[in-house]
C-alpha cells in the first residue's frame, strides 16, 4: 500500500479512544450520581422522620411525666405542651391521654374529635387524621403509681410535613449533585488528554517521518508507550534494509544480464540482424529493473526531496541540447515544496518527461508546481510541439509502444516508466493537449 492509499482515520464518535474513554467515565459518573443520590435522600428522609419520631417521644414523655391520679385512680392530665402547633385546629399535630379506651384529655387541635389507634404499643406507623390526611403515630401504655385501669398515650405528626422537608433537600441536593458530575466530567476531559497527550506525540512523530522530516520516532519517557516506539523503528529500520537488499539484487540482476549482453553484442559483426534483438532485450530488462525498484521504493518512509532541485538539476544536465536547440525553460516551482519519496525516483519522473519535451518540442517547455491539495502536489510538463491525439494518450502509456517510428530515437519506455513510478507512489501520470499547442503530462504526488 502506498502513502497515500493510507486509509483516513475514522471519525472520533465510533473509534476515538478519547471518545470512549470520555463516554465510559461519564457514563459511570452518571450511574454512580444517580445512586449516590438514591442512597443520600434515603439517608435524609430517614434522618428527619426520625426527628419526627425523636420530638413526638419527647412529647409523650412530657404528657406521662405530667399525668397524675386521683384517689380513685382516675387519670388526670398534667399541663398540655407548649408546641403551638398542637393547639392549631387540625393541624395533624395530635395528642390524647386514653384510660381503659376512654379519652381523658387531648389537644386541642383535635377539636371534637378523638384518635382510634389500634389498642398496642407502637412507634411510626401509619394512620389517618380526622380529614383524612395521612399522619404518623405512636402510642405507648404507661402505669401511674395510683393509677388504675389501662393509661396510654398517643401522639401524631403530619406525614406531609415529613415529605414535605424531604422535598426541599432534594432540589438542592440534585443540583449540587449535577454540579459535581460536571466537575467530574471536566476533570475526566482533563485526565484523558493529559493521558493520551502521549499518543498524540507520537502521531505527530510518525506524521513527522511519513513527510520526510524525521526517520525514526524519538523515544518517549512513558514506559507504556517506549515499547510501541520502540517497534515502529524496528519496523522502519527493517523496512530499510529490505529495500538496500532488494536494491543490491536489482543491481546485481543488472550487471549478470548486461554484462552477456554487451559481450554477445560485441561479438557480432556490424550488419548482424542479432543486434536488434539484443538492443530489444536491453530495453526490456532496463524498463523492468526499473520498475522493480520503483515498487520497492515507496514502502520506504520518512523521505523528503525538494521538487525544485530535482528540476535544476535535470534542467543542468540538459544543458547542452536545450541551448543547441535554442529551447526555452518557463519554470514556475515554489522553492519549499516536496514529494513525499526518494529522490532519484523524482529524478526518473521529471527526467524521462523533460526529455520526452525536448525531443518533440518546438522552441518552449514550461514546468509548472503547485500543491493538488494537502496531501499531493501537482506537476505539469508542457512543451509547444505536434502533441498527440486524445486517443493516442492511453497507447502512449504502454511500454514499448511508440506513435511515430519517424520522430526522434529512443525506446517508448519513459512515459510508461513514470506512470508505474507514479502508480507505486500512489499518484499518476495524466496525458492532455497543452495550452502551447503540444502535450502535457501532468503527474500528481503524495507531497
Amino acid at each position: 500500500m502506498s502513502l497515500s492509499e493510507v486509509p483516513a482515520p475514522r471519525s472520533a464518535g465510533r473509534s476515538s479512544i478519547r471518545g470512549r474513554l470520555l463516554a465510559f467515565g461519564a457514563l459511570w459518573t452518571g450511574i454512580a450520581l444517580v445512586a449516590g443520590y438514591l442512597v443520600i435522600v434515603s439517608i435524609l428522609e430517614n434522618f428527619i422522620t426520625n426527628r419526627f419520631d425523636a420530638e413526638i417521644e419527647a412529647v409523650g414523655d412530657a404528657l406521662i411525666a405530667g399525668a397524675s391520679a386521683d384517689a380513685e385512680g382516675n387519670l388526670i392530665a398534667g399541663p398540655p405542651p407548649l408546641d403551638p402547633r398542637f393547639s392549631e385546629p387540625l393541624s395533624g399535630w395530635f395528642w390524647q391521654l386514653t384510660q381503659d379506651g376512654r379519652v381523658v384529655a387531648k389537644s386541642a387541635s383535635l377539636f371534637d374529635n378523638v384518635l382510634n389507634p389500634p389498642d398496642t404499643d407502637f412507634q411510626g406507623g401509619k394512620g389517618l387524621g380526622p380529614s383524612g390526611e395521612p399522619l404518623r403515630v405512636t402510642r405507648h401504655r404507661f402505669t401511674l403509681p395510683d393509677g388504675n385501669g389501662d393509661l396510654a398515650v398517643t401522639i401524631t405528626a403530619p406525614a406531609g410535613e415529613i415529605l414535605a422537608n424531604v422535598s426541599n433537600l432534594r432540589r438542592p441536593l440534585a443540583i449540587s449533585l449535577f454540579v459535581l458530575g460536571l466537575s467530574l466530567t471536566l476533570a475526566n476531559l482533563l485526565q484523558v488528554s493529559a493521558g493520551l497527550r502521549s499518543l498524540d506525540a507520537l502521531g505527530r512523530d510518525i506524521r513527522r517521518i511519513r513527510a520526510g522530516k524525521a526517520e525514526t520516532v524519538p523515544l518517549p519517557p512513558e514506559s507504556e508507550i517506549r515499547p510501541i516506539a520502540n517497534e515502529i523503528n524496528d519496523l522502519l529500520n527493517q523496512n530499510r534494509a529490505v529495500l538496500a537488499r532488494s536494491r543490491e539484487h536489482v543491481g546485481n540482476l543488472a550487471h549478470s544480464l548486461k554484462t552477456p549482453l554487451a559481450a554477445l553484442d560485441n561479438t557480432l559483426s556490424v550488419d548482424h540482424p542479432g543486434h536488434a534483438l539484443i538492443q530489444r532485450m536491453d530495453r526490456q530488462i532496463g524498463w523492468h529493473l526499473r520498475r522493480a525498484r520503483s515498487s520497492a521504493a515507496p514502502r520506504l518512509l520518512g523521505h523528503h526531496t525538494l521538487v525544485a532541485q530535482v528540476i535544476d538539476d535535470i534542467l543542468l544536465v540538459l544543458r547542452r541540447p536545450l541551448a543547441d536547440a535554442q529551447i526555452k525553460v518557463q519554470i514556475h516551482c515554489p522553492p519549499d515544496i516536496s514529494f513525499a519519496g526518494e529522490r532519484q525516483d523524482l529524478e526518473e519522473m521529471i527526467g524521462n518527461l523533460t526529455e520526452n519535451a525536448v525531443k518533440w518540442t518546438a522552441s518552449q517547455i514550461r514546468i509548472s508546481v503547485r500543491p493538488a491539495d494537502d496531501r499531493n502536489l501537482h506537476i505539469e510538463i508542457e512543451d509547444d510541439g505536434p502533441g498527440m491525439d486524445e486517443a493516442e494518450h492511453a497507447m502512449a502509456l504502454s511500454r514499448g509502444m511508440r506513435l511515430d517510428e519517424s520522430g526522434p530515437p529512443g525506446t517508448g519506455l519513459g512515459l510508461a516508466i513514470v506512470a508505474d513510478i507514479a502508480a507505486m507512489h500512489g499518484g499518476k501520470l495524466e496525458l492532455q493537449r497543452s495550452v502551447l499547442g503540444g502535450l502535457s503530462a501532468a503527474l500528481t504526488l503524495p507531497a
